[in-house]
């Protein structure tokens, strides 16, 4: 990351009932991509004290599987995202996989790269298996190319049991890989759908849940919420709870949105809330093109409309006059004096979701603590902040930065995603996540996430409908063309321009 120093320290004032207080801020420039797995160049993060102790001996109804095995199986951090330890081929070769709930492929490096530490060396595998077909995946940043395999893995600290999965070896990548990163492949965790190159390779969960029989649910706990990433010596953990959900990690009741498509996980936001003031725009705004939950994904990512709405309340509320735009739109962070703190300066933000009751709705909000995330010490003397908020030209993401305080619950069975507050989700003692409700929910006759801009399967049909219709229209022209053309040729000569149009077309 690259840190411009020297620049003047701004006194920003407001009052308060009692007296003047002056904020010390000093605003410094840096590369920040708001995008999937952020690089903040090798800082790690320390693991988070989240209270769990007392961890009940949980399982799934079927006995299958211990949830007790899975606590804390993650590491990581927001800003690199968390990893599972996997053991891959036969023998067993260890390698840390990124989980995302916003793709479909397992997907694992095979080929060196200088950013990583390990890969999957296929010729070791004596029960790897390869397809022949080559695999490709883009990302909000980064995509890779592979060939498509299957091969057996192992959870260390997952289901037991051994199970034949699809698998893309990973041979070449751009922005994939990142300096700073622990892990070596993705677990999508997405619906078959989003997987590539078709819908026809079964993802890793889905393979899970028909060779083990356990549940069709997973829950996710993040626990690097308010951690500063320069002073760790270890990675904030996490816990991947495959088959069920740990009772343990949340507090509370669990709340649950539907899933409106089975593709990403695509839920339903109603409006948004600045300080408990209501942004007031129209529904659809929030859920152009779509809203998803997405734990490969660092921010909260906003429509543009939306963005601009939220930072010009956030500056209208903040108390910091003059701030710096390069701040909000990511290209600076933001420095106070050590000892202080912004969090105290800014608003909470609050999510509503349509609850599976549709005529409901309930809310989600998140604290400072989560948006104005603390990243750099500089010299001993500041600690500096990022906006944990981006613009987005493809849809609203619940990221890193919600889902960092709460449990979240992936019900797939029945069709739902499900919010409680974590227990790791802390700062000093205080929660910085809530969720209130149930509330009536805004919009319920006309739907929010309805007329929405095509979304990618139907995209894919309309796309293959105006093609087949180009095509039709492409062959009347050519026998227009081609058919006078005949009656001055000898019978049955065709020309070789005609020829090669055909051989386009097929």
């Amino acid at each position: 990351m690259m840190i411009v120093r020297g620049l003047p320290l701004l006194c920003l004032c407001f009052w308060s009932s009692q007296s003047l207080y002056r904020v010390p801020l000093k605003m410094m420039s840096g590369k920040l991509d708001s995008s999937v797995l952020l690089e903040l160049s090798a800082l790690q993060r320390n693991r988070s004290a989240s209270g769990d102790s007392g961890l009940s001996l949980a399982s799934d109804p079927a006995g299958n599987v211990n949830f007790l095995s899975m606590v804390e199986n993650l590491d990581g951090d927001s800003g690199r995202g968390y990893y599972l330890q996997m053991v891959i081929g036969t023998p067993g070769q260890k390698l840390n996989i990124l989980v995302d709930t916003g793709s479909s492929n397992f997907a694992v490096a095979a080929a060196p790269h200088p950013y990583i530490s390990s890969y999957f060396n296929r010729a070791l595998s004596s029960t790897y298996r390869t397809s022949g077909k080559s695999v490709s995946v883009k990302y909000t940043q980064g995509d890779w190319q592979g060939e498509l395999g299957s091969d057996v893995i192992t959870i260390p600290q997952g289901p037991n049991g051994t199970i034949e999965i699809n698998i893309a070896a990973i041979l070449t990548s751009d922005g994939f890989f990142l300096p700073g990163i622990n892990w070596q492949g993705i677990l999508g965790l997405a619906y078959p759908l989003l997987a590539r190159p078709d819908p026809s390779v079964e993802p890793f969960f889905d393979s899970l849940v028909k060779q083990t029989g356990i549940p069709d649910v997973f829950s996710l706990q993040m626990c690097g919420a308010g951690i500063s990433a320069s002073t760790a010596t270890n990675p904030a953990d996490g816990s991947l709870i495959m088959g069920g959900l740990e009772p343990t990690l949340y507090r509370g009741s669990m709340w649950y949105t539907p899933v409106l498509q089975e593709w990403y996980y695509q839920v339903e936001v109603l409006k948004l809330e600045v300080g408990g003031r209501n942004l007031n725009l129209n529904c659809k705004e929030y859920n152009f093109d779509k809203a998803i939950v997405d734990s490969g994904t660092t921010l909260l990512r906003l429509p543009v409309k939306v963005f601009d709405s939220v930072v010009e309340a956030i500056t209208q509320m903040s108390m910091i006059q003059d701030f710096s735009s390069g701040f909000f739109s990511g290209t600076k962070l933001a420095c106070w004096m050590k000892g202080e703190s912004p969090w105290e300066f800014f608003p909470k933000i609050s999510v509503y979701l349509r609850a599976t009751n549709t005529s409901q709705s309930f809310c989600l909000t998140i604290l400072p603590q989560l948006y104005i995330q603390l990243v750099a010490d500089i010299d001993g003397t500041l600690n500096c902040f990022r906006f944990g908020i981006s613009s987005s030209k493809n849809g609203l993401v619940i990221g890193a930065t919600v889902m960092e305080g709460f449990y979240v619950a992936f019900d797939r069975a029945h069709k739902r995603v499900g919010f409680a507050v974590s227990t790791c989700a802390e700062k000093n003692g205080v929660p910085v996540a809530e969720i209130t409700g149930p509330f009536l929910a805004d919009g319920v006759a006309s739907g929010c996430a309805d007329g929405l801009l095509l979304q990618e399967p139907l995209m894919w049909v309309v796309a293959y409908t105006l093609m087949a219709l180009c095509t039709m229209v492409l062959l009347i022209l050519i026998a227009l063309i081609v058919v006078p053309c005949r009656r001055r040729q000898h019978e049955g000569e065709i020309t070789d321009e005609s020829s090669l149009v055909r051989n386009r077309i097929k």
